[in-house]
């Protein structure tokens, strides 16, 4: 065969892959049915994270990098303030009272508050979540890797928390699907509004981008500090909670990424990095 037609047999191939691919797509897309239920939604957002076609190990979607590109050049300013730089290492700290995520960043050996945003809303009461269905949001710690970004999320963007965890496995804690994402509805979720999500999803992906393997996420009902433990003592989650202050207590002294694991009684243990 001459080169000629060798070319041309090679290009109607590659033109059929397209149209299969997009075909496919297609179908895919039209299968999913709409979702009007929250939990219907989280499970459509899993489904959408494993079916991203990326050569990259980062998720990504169009309406990830339009969102990122808007939101950019606000956060260069102001990490930029406090000598920070974009695509420095993060870590994120919930708190359902007064309900704000705050996002710490890298600077030296140490993170520094950066930012702190409003959570729009959560699920349920103090306390962590105990089983599929209670409609609680998580509290613990939890590393999210890069592949837990979700660029086409049913609320707009979000991340998968990674629950049930070690711990949460081993004291029989069921559930899946825990995101924190945009909008303003949520079951067992943290809703941020797109917004926030697209700063904080920002923050992230450059992070991981830079080289940073996973983001630490800790999750608590309130600032474990002693005089508000002290109000608390006769709540359910008292013991639980104690075992959360101390990680609570050594970021505080340090502000250094912790190294957390979970023991043979099932407690979290807790070492700086």
């Amino acid at each position: 065969m001459n080169k000629s037609r060798l070319w041309k047999v090679l290009a109607s191939c590659c033109l059929l892959s397209g149209l299969f691919l997009q075909n496919t797509s297609a179908q895919e897309s039209q299968s999913v049915e709409p979702r009007a239920i929250v939990l219907k939604r989280n499970a459509q957002d899993a489904a959408n994270i494993i079916g991203v076609r990326s050569t990259q190990s980062i998720p990504e979607s169009r309406l990830a990098f339009k969102a990122m590109e808007q939101y950019t050049p606000t956060l260069e300013r102001q990490l930029n303030a406090q000598g920070l730089k974009l695509g420095d290492p993060i870590l994120l700290r919930i708190f359902k009272v007064p309900a704000l995520l705050e996002v710490w960043v890298k600077k030296g050996n140490q993170y520094v508050l950066f930012k702190t945003y409003n959570i729009c809303q959560f699920s349920g009461k103090l306390g962590p979540k105990l089983k599929n269905g209670d409609r609680q949001s998580p509290e613990g710690f939890y590393n999210v890797p890069a592949s837990a970004l979700n660029p086409k999320s049913s609320y707009y963007l979000s991340f998968n928390l990674g629950y049930p965890n070690e711990y949460d496995r081993f004291h029989g804690r069921t559930g899946s699907l825990l995101m924190v994402h945009g909008e303003c509805a949520s079951v067992g979720c943290y809703a941020m509004t797109n917004s926030r999500i697209s700063e904080i999803y920002t923050l992230m992906y450059r992070a991981f981008k830079n080289g940073q393997k996973e983001v630490q996420v800790q999750a608590y009902p309130f600032a474990l500090t002693d005089n508000n433990m002290r109000k608390m003592q006769r709540h359910s989650s008292y013991r639980f909670w104690l075992n959360l202050k101390e990680g609570y207590d050594l970021f505080a002294t340090n502000h250094k990424m912790l190294t957390v694991t979970v023991d043979g009684t099932g407690k979290y243990r807790f070492r700086s990095n």
